[in-house]
C-alpha cells in the first residue's frame, strides 16, 4: 500500500468527481494508505427539515470518503467501481458539518472492502456507519 497526500486526495476530490458531489464541499484532511478522513461543511442546500443534512448528502459523501481512502491505498487515482454500498443511519445532524472517517477493512487484488463512521463536526456524535465494497482495475 502507497497512500497519496492530503493535497493529492483534494486534488481527486476537484478532478474526478461529479460537479453535483462536488456540491458537497467535501475536504480531506488526513489521508493514509489505510484510511481518510474528510468534512463535509453544513449547509442547509443539504438540508431537510429542521436544518438535518439529508441522508443522501451523507451516504454520497461516505461513498466519496471511501473512495479517496481506495486511491490512498492504490498510490493514486484509477477508475474503479463500487459494488455494494450500505448504510445504517443512527441519528440526524443537524445545524453542523460532518466528520467522514473511512478506513480499508481489507484490500485485495481485485476487490476492496472499507467501511465510514460518519458524526457530527461539533457534537462528536455517531450518525451513520456505512459499508462499501470496491472492483478493482485489472
Amino acid at each position: 500500500m502507497s497512500g497519496i497526500t492530503v493535497a493529492e486526495a483534494n486534488t481527486i476530490l476537484g478532478d474526478v468527481f461529479a460537479p453535483w458531489v462536488q456540491a458537497l464541499k467535501l475536504v480531506a484532511t488526513e489521508v493514509s494508505a489505510e484510511h481518510a478522513v474528510l468534512h463535509m461543511p453544513f449547509s442547509e442546500d443539504l438540508c431537510r427539515v429542521g436544518e438535518m443534512i439529508c441522508g443522501q448528502a451523507m451516504i454520497s459523501a461516505a461513498d466519496t470518503a471511501m473512495v479517496i481512502a481506495v486511491c490512498s491505498a492504490m498510490g493514486g487515482f484509477k477508475p474503479f467501481g463500487t459494488v455494494d454500498l450500505t448504510s445504517n443511519f443512527m441519528r440526524p445532524v443537524s445545524g453542523e458539518g460532518v466528520v467522514l472517517t473511512a478506513r480499508i477493512m481489507r484490500m485485495g487484488r481485485t476487490m476492496a472492502f472499507c467501511n465510514t463512521e460518519v458524526a457530527g463536526a461539533d457534537s462528536g456524535k455517531a450518525s451513520v456507519f456505512a459499508t462499501g465494497t470496491y472492483a478493482l482495475p485489472q
